[in-house]
């Protein structure tokens, strides 16, 4: 009887020990957060956005695991802000534009004819002028982890040689479906037509639009240099794209975790900025070989036409144009 007992208490520990240790493993089950882009997978954006995905995984193996979607294949704008809002196990890498539609200042970050050059750009966004605006996000819930995923300017393509904003009167140019871009070509004289990137090759070669604003890649990758002809620097926005998070999800990190994400985060945005001056040079040598004609633009004029768009659009705070353009200039 006491052999019984004593083979029933063994027994009885083992089963104990199994279901500590089934336990023990539902508390280190690695917790996955998604991040959601709608960049092409041979886009700077992507590549650095996954080698820093690929670090923080190696270093916070069994902890959390980064998973990189891209081309819009989860949930992408403004459904993806939304996903980031309602606290998911989720990051989104989008134009600043998209928080700006909870905090209208984001957007004027990049709106029209702010910036020269990259690093223009990334002063203001180290300035105290946008961690005040950071702030302003994580109170609506969203943390922010970057800003500067830069991934080009953007000039106008057409057969029309541009200098001056008056060139552009009258010109049918193809924009993004978004307020601020049809303001920003109204003002300078043009007649922006809203349509997708997919159909405008095809609008350019039936002629349905004149012309289109975009970025050397596009024009290099696109073969735009086979419709049209000149290309006018006109650096009127500075395409680039944040990193955003749920404070939510993001408090729930420890210390260790979150100065592991922000610092390869930070990394991933520098490596990607080196790269893009490399492209750049790259895709402008392209699209000028296969005949593409570059010229300067009257910046002051094209500055002075697009000022009233940060008077008249909803939401930005007063003198929000002015107030970048002195973190510019420090």
């Amino acid at each position: 009887m006491k052999k019984i007992r004593v083979l029933f208490l063994v027994l009885l520990s083992v089963l104990l020990l199994i279901a500590c240790g089934k336990e023990e493993g539902k508390e280190k089950k690695t917790r996955i957060i998604k991040i959601s882009h709608v960049f092409q997978t041979s886009e700077p954006t992507h590549i650095y956005i996954s080698q820093a995905a690929e670090r923080i995984n190696e270093k916070l193996k069994g902890e959390i695991e980064f998973q990189v979607y891209p081309n819009g294949e989860l949930p992408s704008y403004k459904d993806a802000i939304e996903q980031v809002l309602r606290g998911s196990d989720f990051i989104s890498v989008l134009d600043p534009s998209y928080i700006g539609d909870y905090i209208p200042d984001f957007t004027a970050l990049v709106g029209p004819m702010l910036y020269k050059t990259y690093e223009d750009y990334t002063k203001v966004t180290s300035s105290d002028l946008v961690k005040d605006l950071e702030k302003q996000a994580e109170e609506k819930g969203i943390k922010v982890l970057s800003l500067d995923f830069i991934f080009g300017f953007r000039h106008i393509v057409t057969d029309k040689v541009i200098k001056e904003p008056e060139d552009l009167k009258g010109i049918k140019l193809r924009v993004p479906a978004s307020k601020l871009w049809i303001d920003t070509f109204n003002a300078l004289g043009a007649n922006p037509v809203a349509m997708p990137w997919s159909e405008t090759v095809s609008a350019l070669q039936q002629r349905v639009i004149d012309g289109t604003e975009t970025t050397f890649s596009f024009m290099s990758n696109s073969k735009l240099y086979e419709l049209r002809k000149n290309v006018a620097l006109s650096g009127h926005f500075l395409g680039t794209g944040g990193v955003y998070i749920s404070t939510k999800v993001w408090n729930s990190f420890t210390d260790e975790q979150k100065k592991i994400i922000e610092t390869e985060i930070k990394q991933a945005a520098e490596d990607n900025i080196k790269k893009m001056y490399e492209l750049d040079e790259q895709y402008r040598k392209d699209i000028e070989a296969n005949g593409m004609i570059l010229n300067e633009v009257n910046l002051e004029s094209f500055q002075e036409k697009t000022k009233k768009v940060y008077d008249e659009f909803p939401g930005f705070s007063e003198n929000i144009y002015e107030k970048i353009r002195a973190e510019v200039n420090k």
